[in-house]
């Protein structure tokens, strides 16, 4: 067992999948995003767990798709950038790519005949996101460009939403839902009938989600939502979280009155106290923002990070646990015992987002499914 490590509660994941396919229609395809290393839980083991579940995967580049092909033949969008070099290895493994300017199609396109294939593509509409994508007043000109590339085939076309996830205000979602069906309409005016569509992460299913091809689910998957008023909205669902990041005390000692705890003396004991060392810290994105403003959970009880974290360890006061030990396991994110570190806890003392408590988790820690 490693020191330190990120346990995979696997009947969670399996929980949430079915939890969340039940809002959409059963003809809908199911995608998990396993993109930023499944959220930072792990690509490879989330797939492994997810592959018999969902309708296929979504990643941003090259080297998450590799990665999914080490343990799935199951479909993968490639949404992100793919370089030009890049590409005929990307359609050999089987991805479907974003396509969103003209630069790519004729390598696309090569690639599809060298391997005797017609590559699926999706096509990114813009629409009201100022991302990647095909501006939708220029969908026209695109599709007819796209019309000299038959090798390809046009699978989708999609866009992503902007701030669905606030429930208060709905008012750009529906411009961008009014926004794309304007460039889809166009698209099928020029010749792509059958193209089929996408626009729903986890806040669009649990919103506004109607009439699309598939889903594209990445946070709720992983225990999560997207905000504080879709979680008490869709409490029923009762997602769970997915991730422990667990490691262990290396060392339990005592400090007299008046010692200096870490970098900066910027924590001074103001009694005798007994402290715990463990080895985490900003390198391996247990932010350095928690110095003397975090807690995590040894046997059960809150302990304070006293102190700077440091890029490997940091240090916390063990006098709420006057019989902890070194090797004691501590829970720097999730459950032990009756009380929970939550992401959304940490990202709330950070000034972030849940997203990137999990996702920025060094993934050089070993992830592992229990």
């Amino acid at each position: 067992m490693s020191l330190s490590e990120i346990q995979i509660q696997s009947d969670a994941l399996r929980h949430n999948v079915a939890a969340l396919r039940k809002m959409a229609s059963p003809d809908t395809d199911f995608i998990a995003v396993v993109k930023g290393n499944a959220y930072g839980h792990g690509l490879e083991p989330v797939v492994s767990i997810l592959d018999s579940l969902v309708d296929g995967f979504q990643v941003d580049d090259i080297e998450e798709l590799r990665a999914v092909r080490k343990v799935s033949t199951n479909r993968v969008l490639v949404l992100g950038y793919v370089a030009k070099p890049d590409v005929m290895e990307a359609v050999t493994l089987g991805g479907e790519l974003a396509i969103y300017d003209t630069d790519r199609l004729a390598d696309i396109q090569h690639a599809g005949i060298a391997l005797g294939i017609q590559p699926k593509v999706h096509l990114k509409i813009d629409a009201l996101l100022g991302r990647q994508g095909v501006s939708p007043a220029n969908v026209r000109a695109f599709a007819s460009e796209l019309k000299a590339y038959p090798q390809l085939q046009v699978d989708s076309a999609y866009a992503h939403f902007a701030n669905i996830e606030d429930t208060t205000d709905l008012g750009h979602a529906q411009l961008q839902i009014d926004t794309f069906e304007g460039a889809y309409n166009d698209l099928r005016a020029e010749g792509f009938e059958a193209i089929q569509r996408h626009l729903s992460a986890t806040s669009g299913l649990m919103t506004v989600e109607n009439g699309n091809n598939l889903v594209r689910i990445g946070l709720g998957l992983y225990g999560m939502y997207p905000s504080a008023s879709l979680a008490r909205t869709h409490s029923d669902l009762q997602l769970l979280p997915v991730m422990r990041w667990v490691s262990h005390l290396a060392q339990v000692k005592q400090l007299p009155a008046r010692h200096p705890v870490g970098y900066g003396l910027t924590y001074i004991t103001p009694r005798d106290m007994p402290i715990g060392i463990i080895p985490q810290g900003y390198s391996d994105g247990y932010d350095r923002g928690l110095s003397s403003s975090g807690e995590v959970l040894v046997r059960g009880i809150r302990c304070s990070v006293l102190g700077r974290v440091a890029m490997n360890m940091f240090a916390v006061d063990l006098s709420n646990v006057p019989d902890a030990q070194a090797e004691d396991e501590v829970v720097l994110l999730g459950n032990q015992g009756s009380d929970r570190i939550a992401a959304e806890e940490i990202a709330n003392r950070l000034g972030t987002i849940n997203y990137e408590i999990t996702t920025r988790i060094t993934p050089l820690l070993p992830r592992r499914i229990v």
